[in-house]
């Protein structure tokens, strides 16, 4: 079925034919499968990511890195800062919609530091994600502010000052319990070999909560993880 991607010489009706046969088949990858693809503001939802710092700092920390990212690694005491909003497909999602991005105001990058406490990482999402919604700068960045008020953070995760053994089960109840409205379809939680990494929202345009199946799928499937302490104080 994929010999005829294996051959350079193969005619060009043969690789139009089997590009169709692997689309239809579910094996083209999914960030290509919307017709949309890449179109600023043609998406069907949003996935709030909340970032465990503690664990992004301990993995910065085992690289030796210094990057901007770590400046978030000292100073304040992070629990859960904000990583990204992202437009999504129903199947993959959109990236880089407009290239070059457009320059993102220092003043707005600056007034969203207490979310995302590094320079580097509110450039980037502007420009992947950002550039997809459709939305001015400021407007962008507003709708961040407000879909991060729009979720609360179970109160077992606000000031933790001893490193926990968790179930992503468990951290997906706690989150539930805490917004009421929030269903287990509705969130993922992800992880790398032994940390949680991540809490992913899944958000209407209107930032309602919504099913996404496709972000259920991708989450961690250990049977237990480590959340690092949270620093500083």
């Amino acid at each position: 079925m994929f010999e005829c991607l294996r051959r350079p010489a193969a005619l060009l009706f043969r690789t139009a034919a089997c590009i169709a046969l692997l689309c239809a088949l579910g094996a083209w990858p999914a960030g290509a499968q919307d017709r949309r693809q890449n179109a600023p503001g043609a998406f069907d939802f949003y996935v709030l990511s909340l970032s465990w710092s503690p664990s992004f700092c301990a993995e910065v920390e085992e690289r030796g890195g210094r990057g901007s990212r770590s400046q978030q690694c000292s100073g304040r005491p992070y629990s859960f800062v904000v990583h990204g909003l992202w437009p999504q497909y129903e199947n993959g999602y959109p990236e880089y919609c407009e290239q070059p991005a457009p320059r993102l105001p220092r003043n707005i990058m600056t007034s969203m530091l207490d979310l995302m406490p590094a320079p580097g990482l509110i450039y980037n999402e502007w420009d992947k994600h950002g550039t997809c919604a459709g939305l001015s700068a400021k407007t962008y960045f507003e709708t961040i502010r407000k879909a991060r008020a729009a979720i609360k953070i179970p109160e077992e995760f606000l000031d933790l000052s001893q490193a926990k053994t968790v179930t992503p089960t468990a951290v997906e109840e706690a989150f539930i319990k805490a917004n009421p409205k929030l269903t287990s379809s509705a969130i993922a939680i992800t992880c790398n070999r032994t940390r949680l990494s991540e809490v992913r929202i899944c958000l209407s345009k209107d930032l309602e909560f919504r099913n996404c199946d496709e972000v259920d799928r991708q989450a961690c499937r250990r049977d237990e993880v480590n959340m690092p302490p949270v620093r500083g104080g």
